[in-house]
């Protein structure tokens, strides 16, 4: 079995171990330092140039650790690491020097914090964490022996320390897998968008494909199927620029443009059919360069329209600003027409002047009415309103038919992107990660509090029963303390936020533990070995104010505080080698706490939106990728597509190669405008696709004056798409090539499908010879083709007969 690729951290994650690395080097020279100058501070006067020797390198490998994080890579890693040792060994040396109690506390916490930040500095490097952590505690055994000659080591200490190292792997490993997870959710999710996405460009994109190959090279090759008499020079030009259009890639317009420029170069037609233009335009009028070529596209389709239809040779064109988009109006006073009675296989009003604008966010209306001219406005809103533009377009005078807009509400606006849409998914992938995190380091810290009171809180507790006044209120304490944390470990494990009510009961049990123990515990040993207390109340509370503000947590550590210092005030003052271990002590644990509490605001704050915005970038760029990739794929399968057929029929018109007098040419533009007027039938949403394609075929045929008859036999059922263009390919090219009448006859079975055509006139030549498969389409092995001639009579069937697994039911 091949070996799955592996894959890098995702932002979430990367951010985390980032922000971990960081929280780490400062908690660890935060607390070195301050602990540092409160244990000189105990020291004896004679033994201050001494410690000083030791702690002033150790601080200024601090700041050099400090500096590290501003220029990554600037120092190797292995003096980086050489740094860190050296911090734990000068901070274990100067515990013989100092001497005392307060040494000891004091490299206690110095050592026992910096074994806890290498954990999370060292994180993606464990070997390295875990070979500093036994730097330090072999440091501080040794300083331990030093101070104490004669005396075995203190393993309590020891222990802890080992305790506390792995407590702090822990609870990374859980909040880094927690945050794995949610970069691994959020990226299923964000794929699932990006397919949607990319779809939606697809579409948009093949509308806009349709919309130019119908104003392009269908107008073309059926205006040439239609006859000879008439004054052709027109087309060799009109022919090169369809292969031109034809060959360009839309949806790719970038920047923006001057849409009076654009307006100014509208044709004007040549000949007979010229449409001489009245413009009044307020120019220059910039907007985006998609919106501005769907209106210039619009504005030529429109116009054609004006000199095929409204029996009129002038029009109007109007432009002007409105807010921050623009408006502009072609109107005539031609015969005008009922927009309800347009078919919706007529692709002008649908696909060229309301698709287009759908899909750049914009909007057009068509109002007219017969013998009172036709006015047709396109409207651009500006990016403020782009999002909303897509339903707006309407057909005004008569109530809106859904086969005048031509675009299926879902994919309305499309080729635009949405900002309040990105927004609430931006929104909501900031949130899930941040319920992940949040999960994460709720999970972590309820280890730790659960650990650390069932291992050194309880051994502290047991070890001096005979300290405390009365040793029942110190063990009804710790019963209540696990009570809280266990009531708070049942709401995380199965997925419930804490109620408002208990959480603030539990916090007040809490800070009532810290009261109890305080008041019950002898002052000179406050925050000492018979404290079990002082250590792991912050646990508690930080596990319960978890999801709020780092401020709330304080105020409780500094009410935590108050009540042992109120404890030890109240019995006399304290001399300053007792405030110092006090301030020690404090530092060690509360401080801590503290920072572990203001590194999950900043991760639930700051690293969450930061994941969500840099998902979000990265996504952006894989979708724009993905985009770019399938569009130009589909277009170079659409434009192969018409290699075959339409492309050299154009090349021939527009260099007089083929002429539009020879009949041939024009039997042979005709199958191609049929082949065309189904291929835009296809986006269609109607309940029988197959008869409304082969209804466009019809209506191509029935435009050069064929007449033909149609009839449907059975219930219409659900045929492939690929299916659907082999069944009627034969028939288009048959009906392509009658001169006077045809009968064309669709007949369904509860298991096949066939699709016949009888001509009565079939002219002959090398279509007639040709299989009539669509032109680069595989055939499908299930579709049947038979021919028969007889004299100038042809007739043509195409079947299809379902397969047996298929799951498609005909009935």
């Amino acid at each position: 079995m091949a070996a799955e690729p592996i894959e890098g951290p995702r932002s979430s994650e990367r951010l985390l171990i980032l922000a971990l690395e960081r929280f780490g080097v400062w908690l660890r020279s935060i607390v070195v330092c301050l602990c540092g100058v409160l244990g000189v501070v105990s020291a004896d006067a004679a033994e201050v140039p001494l410690a000083l020797s030791l702690l002033v390198p150790a601080f200024l490998a601090c700041g050099v650790r400090l500096y590290s994080l501003r220029r990554p890579s600037l120092l190797p890693l292995a003096l980086l690491w050489t740094l860190d040792a050296a911090v734990v060994v000068l901070t274990g040396l100067s515990q013989p020097v100092i001497g005392g109690e307060a040494a000891n506390v004091m490299v206690e916490a110095m050592v026992g914090i910096s074994v806890v930040a290498f954990q999370y500095e060292w994180a993606t490097r464990p070997v390295a964490g875990a070979a500093l952590a036994a730097l330090g505690a072999g440091v501080s055994v040794l300083g331990d022996v030093l101070s104490s000659p004669g005396q075995g080591p203190d393993v309590v200490p020891l222990v802890r320390m080992l305790i506390q190292v792995g407590l702090s792997r822990a609870a990374y490993l859980i909040v880094r897998g927690l945050a794995r997870a949610a970069d691994r959710s959020a990226a299923v999710r964000a794929e699932a968008r990006r397919e949607m996405e990319v779809a939606a460009a697809r579409r948009a994109t093949e509308r806009e494909y349709l919309a130019t190959l119908h104003d392009t090279a269908s107008a073309t090759l059926l205006m040439v199927s239609q006859g000879d008499g008439r004054d052709w020079s027109w087309l060799p030009p009109r022919a090169r620029q369809d292969l031109e259009a034809m060959s360009a890639v839309p949806g790719f317009e970038t920047g923006s443009v001057d849409l009076a420029a654009l307006l100014g170069c509208v044709p004007e037609g040549e000949g007979q059919a010229r449409v001489r233009l009245k413009t009044r335009i307020d120019g220059p009028l910039a907007i985006p360069s998609g919106p501005g070529l769907a209106i210039f596209n619009g504005v030529r389709e429109a116009v054609t329209n004006v000199a095929r239809h409204a029996g009129v040779r002038e029009a109007e064109l109007r432009a002007w600003t409105e807010g921050d988009g623009a408006v502009v109006e072609l109107s005539d006073a031609g015969r005008g027409f009922d927009p309800e009675c347009v078919p919706a296989r007529r692709r002008g009003i649908n696909g060229s002047i309301i698709g287009r604008m759908h899909a750049v966010g914009g909007s057009a209306t068509v109002t007219s009415r017969p013998d009172t001219g036709t006015r047709v406005q396109w409207r651009w809103h500006g990016s403020a309103r782009a999002s909303q533009a897509g339903d707006s377009a309407q057909v005004t005078g008569i109530p809106r038919p859904s086969h005048v807009t031509g675009v299926p509400r879902q994919s309305q606006a499309t080729g635009v992107p949405r900002p309040p849409r990105a927004q609430v998914q931006h929104t909501a992938d900031v949130r899930f990660i941040r319920g992940r995190l949040l999960y994460g380091t709720q999970l972590a810290v309820l280890l730790i509090s659960l650990v650390w009171q069932f291992t050194i809180s309880l051994r502290r507790l047991v070890v001096h029963q005979d300290m405390y006044r009365p040793a029942w209120a110190q063990t009804a304490a710790f019963v209540c303390l696990a009570a809280v944390a266990v009531i708070g470990g049942a709401y995380l494990l199965r997925g419930r936020r804490i109620p408002p009510g208990v959480r603030w009961l539990s916090l007040g049990s809490v800070l009532a533990v810290s009261a109890v123990c305080a008041f019950t515990l002898p002052p000179e040993q406050s925050t000492g070995a018979p404290d079990w207390a002082f250590g792991v109340v912050g646990w508690h509370a930080l596990f319960l104010l978890a999801d709020l503000r780092v401020r709330v947590y304080a105020a409780f550590l500094a009410a935590h505080v108050g009540l042992n210092a109120t404890a030890v005030f109240l019995s006399g003052e304290p001399t300053v080698a007792q405030w110092a271990i006090m301030g020690i002590s404090t530092i060690g644990s509360c401080g801590f706490q503290l920072s572990v509490g203001v590194l999950m605001t900043y991760l639930l704050h700051g690293t969450a939106p930061a994941a969500g915005t840099a998902a979000a970038r990265e996504e952006e760029l894989r979708t724009r990728e993905r985009i770019h990739e399938d569009m130009q794929r589909d277009h170079k399968e659409r434009y192969r597509a018409l290699t075959a057929t339409t492309v050299p029929l154009l090349v021939g018109l527009g260099h007089g190669v083929l002429s539009p007098h020879d009949e041939e040419v024009r039997l042979r533009c005709g199958v191609e405008a049929a082949r065309m007027r189904r291929l835009f039938a296809e986006s269609d949403a109607v309940l029988d696709p197959l008869l409304n394609e082969l209804r466009a075929c019809v209506e191509v045929a029935e435009h050069q004056g064929v007449t033909v008859s149609l009839a449907v036999r059975g219930r219409p059922g659900e045929v492939p798409v690929e299916v659907r263009r082999e069944l009627i390919d034969p028939v288009a090219v048959t009906l392509g090539r009658t001169r006077s009448t045809a009968r064309v006859t669709v007949v369904w079975t509860p298991r096949a499908v066939r699709v016949s055509v009888v001509s009565e006139d079939c002219a002959g030549g090398r279509g007639t010879d040709e299989a009539a498969q669509a032109p680069g389409l595989a055939t499908n092995a299930q579709v049947a083709v038979e021919r028969t001639t007889r004299g100038g009579s042809v007739w043509v069937e195409a079947g299809w007969r379902r397969p047996a697994a298929s799951g498609v039911d005909l009935t």
